[in-house]
């Protein structure tokens, strides 16, 4: 599933440059991530380095964007076509 930021955000940019999908940008009152691009980290990490790296653990996984790590991985694959993931679950 896709992650989330929670209104907990307190709007540092720690996770932005972390997205390797740039999924996460900055929104009018926090940062928030576009579930369409949202991969949890699958194709790039073993974890989700937005929350690994939130101060107040704003990004958290949404439930109304569930899918699965083959999913995830898919569509890890069309945002970087032509490339190799360097983390299949």
């Amino acid at each position: 599933m896709a992650y989330k930021i929670t209104e907990d955000c307190i709007s540092c940019g720690a996770c932005e440059p972390e997205c390797e999908n740039e999924a996460i940008s900055e929104g009018d009152e926090v940062y928030v991530i576009d579930a369409d691009r949202c991969t949890e980290c699958v194709g790039n990490f073993e974890s989700s380095k937005c929350a690994e790296v939130c101060p107040v653990d704003a990004c958290v996984p949404d439930p109304e964007h569930e899918e699965s790590k083959e999913q995830l991985l898919e569509k890890w694959r069309s945002l970087h076509p032509g490339e190799m993931p360097t983390y299949e679950p």
